[in-house]
This record gives structure tokens, sequence and C-alpha cells, in this order.
């Protein structure tokens, strides 16, 4: 089971829950759980489409609208994604985050 990148380099995936490396994974099914923490693994909260900025906050827009975004879900265009986990943060707190790194005070 391997997974690649667009570099053809082996992309490690994480549980949005708890963070846990989940290693490298090809296909994520409907049914399967996190190891640590036993999360659905195949839900709106690990794909690569999830965006809360966006309308049903999916960026396919062709996708069926998910009420519970951390349950296991059927949908066609669910893609792992790629980074690092951002188990526990909300996202105004994410957010919050990088305009403080993006604004930061100088010294004075």
């Amino acid at each position: 089971m391997r997974s690649s990148n667009q570099t053809g380099a082996a992309v490690n995936r994480c549980c949005h829950r708890c963070g846990a490396d989940l290693g490298v994974v090809e296909r994520v099914g409907r049914r399967d759980a996190c190891l640590q923490c036993g999360a659905d693994l195949h839900c709106c909260l690990n794909c690569a489409f999830y965006d809360a900025t966006y309308n049903n906050h999916c960026r396919e827009s062709q996708a069926e609208r998910q009420v519970d975004k951390q349950v296991g879900n059927f949908c066609d265009f669910f893609a792992f994604r790629h980074g690092t986990a951002t188990a526990g943060a909300s996202p105004t707190a994410t957010a919050r985050a990088g305009l403080d790194s993006l604004f930061k005070k100088k010294p004075t």
C-alpha cells in the first residue's frame, strides 16, 4: 500500500481527531478507523476537499452534502488530505494563528 504525491514521494496521513500518524495509506474505506482513537477515516475532516469557507464545507461542487463532517461517509470525491493533522483545532483558531504569524509585531 503506497500513496504518493506529485513528485512520487510517499505521503503519510494523519488522523483528524488525534493527529496519529497512520503511515503510508493508499486507500481508505468507508469503515476504516484510526487505530489510536477509533475515529472514522473516510470523513470530510480527513478529505483534501474539506474547507470550512466553502458552501457545505467542500471545495468539490458536485459532492453531496454531508451533515456530520467527522462521521464516515460514501462520498465518491474523497481524497485523503496531505499535510499535518489539525486535531482539536477549530477553523477559527487555525485562521487566527495564521494571521498572527503573518502580522507579527516587531519588537520595539
